[in-house]
């Protein structure tokens, strides 16, 4: 057994996407060790926690849990007591924390159902970004929640995926001069669109990397500073007929600017 390194179970009844990025971020602090980490969701029944144990007391081990429902909980405790394996449950902690505070017991009941549908309505908004990226199908124009615009490598397609995560059906179109934006643009409210615009010159540099990743002629007119501001001037054109929001994302990451969108949404709902 290799005391340095570990195998991390990340254990859970739902998906374990918390017990993931607990692990995850815990594991970043001891970037010397070689730490496996092994995934597994949708616990549904003792023989599979009976599973686990026979594999993880095998091996220098943790498990790492969120698991809800009591009666598997204490289970996967009891084993992993009796076979002396270290342990965290992850979530309680914080549901303790709630009882103290509120003076009551949890009924963990109800819980899971919430969570599905959290995550199914997550997987449509992925999809939904999926299908309707760069326009591929204008008809995802009015069945969005939000309609992103802007000119090619303004971050449309991954501030899409990102804001899907958030259950958002975002769909994207890129603004070409040479090609006329869908009509359904302009049916939906202009609350529910918002214009990406960046630097000119960092633009140039995006796109410039762009064609060398691709092994083109970096001369390419695709890359040049007269083509960038030419396609600048109409998307702004194109915005402002629109009367949409405008987000500048020079230098912003992705979290950034999503969150600036986050917030334009929520005023727009209230």
């Amino acid at each position: 057994m290799n005391n340095e390194n570990a195998v991390i179970y990340i254990v859970s009844d739902f998906t374990g996407e918390t017990a993931e990025l607990v692990a995850k971020a815990a594991v970043a602090q001891y970037p010397k060790f070689d730490m496996k980490m092994v995934w597994i969701p949708y616990i549904t029944d003792k023989v599979i926690i009976e599973d686990i144990i026979k594999k993880a007391k095998n091996v220098n081990s943790i498990i790492m849990f969120t698991i809800v429902a009591k009666e598997l909980k204490d289970y996967l405790v009891e084993l992993a007591v009796k076979n002396n394996i270290t342990y965290v449950d992850i979530m309680e902690p914080a549901i303790s924390a709630i009882s103290k505070a509120i003076k009551s017991e949890p009924t963990y009941k109800g819980v899971m159902r919430k969570l599905d549908k959290e995550y199914f309505d997550k997987v449509e908004a992925i999809e939904f970004a999926v299908r309707y990226d760069d326009c591929k199908d204008p008809r995802g124009i009015k069945k969005a929640d939000l309609v992103l615009l802007g000119i090619s490598r303004t971050s449309k397609t991954p501030l899409s995926m990102y804001l899907a995560t958030k259950n958002i059906k975002v769909a994207n179109i890129p603004l070409l001069p040479e090609v006329k934006p869908p009509k359904e643009l302009y049916d939906i409210a202009p609350e529910t669109v918002i214009g990406l615009t960046t630097d000119p010159h960092k633009l140039n540099a995006i796109r410039l990397e762009r064609l060398k990743a691709h092994g083109l002629n970096s001369d390419a007119n695709y890359a040049s500073l007269e083509r960038i501001a030419y396609e600048y001037k109409y998307a702004e054109e194109i915005m402002k007929s629109i009367g949409c929001k405008i987000i500048d994302v020079t230098d912003k990451a992705i979290e950034e600017t999503a969150s600036t969108i986050l917030q334009i949404l929520k005023e727009v709902i209230r």
